[in-house]
């Protein structure tokens, strides 16, 4: 069964350059197209699309609402937004993560690893490269928004799913976690699953998010 994507973004020509590259893929269907926020969610309502592709910064309602809006339709909880953004450091990066996506891509991402990352996280994984994942939180730690939030949930994880969210918002997959903490990979991702039903978060962007925002895991120097 192919992975159908909706492709968002408010201009014409991004959005057709990336549709050629999605559709050289016989995996995966390009399902729809929208050109500003308000346009993909109800597109995303009409169609129910496996992955929205979105773009940050767009009129009408851009991709943070948008994305936001998505993620707390019960209608569309199987839905993976991955967001858009030009620069590594893109100031609202870190947000939509924290608002629902699934992970992020740079817009000059190499064709084959757009194509990889429709298909990881339509699998519902989080598409988190470790490299720019640690400068976006660095960044955002830097602007003062890192300010520590309690949350309670955190008192319902066991020590070893403390350490394995922390982990995780290393950028580890199940693999790496298993191999560093030597057990299995399905042991490794029981754990992640029963952390983020006791966080209450949709995915391993949303461990990651909540990891940074409580101060499970904090940033290391380089």
């Amino acid at each position: 069964m192919s992975v159908r994507v909706l492709l968002v973004d408010d201009q014409h020509l991004v959005r057709a350059g990336f549709r050629v590259l999605l559709e050289r893929s016989p995996g995966i269907e390009v399902v729809g197209e929208a050109a500003d926020g308000e346009e993909a969610v109800a597109r995303a309502r009409e169609l129910v699309p496996d992955v929205v592709l979105m773009d940050i910064r767009m009129p009408v309602l851009d991709g943070l609402a948008a994305t936001r809006e998505i993620a707390l339709d019960p209608a569309l909880g199987d839905v993976r937004v991955v967001v858009l953004t030009t620069f590594e450091l893109d100031e609202y990066v870190f947000e939509a993560l924290h608002a629902g996506a699934a992970g992020f891509l740079l817009k000059d991402v190499d064709p084959d690893d757009l194509r990889d990352a429709v298909e990881i996280v339509a699998r519902g994984e989080a598409l988190l490269a470790p490299r720019v994942t640690r400068r976006l939180i660095d960044a955002f730690v830097g602007r003062g928004g890192a300010r520590l939030r309690p949350e309670p949930a955190l008192d319902e994880l066991t020590d070893r799913e403390r350490e394995i969210v922390g982990l995780v918002a290393e950028g580890l997959s199940n693999d790496e976690i298993a191999e560093r903490l030597v057990i299995s990979p399905h042991t490794a991702k029981t754990h992640v699953s029963r952390s983020m039903v006791k966080l209450g978060v949709r995915d391993r962007a949303g461990l990651v998010v909540l990891a940074y925002r409580t101060g499970l895991a904090v940033p290391r120097p380089g």
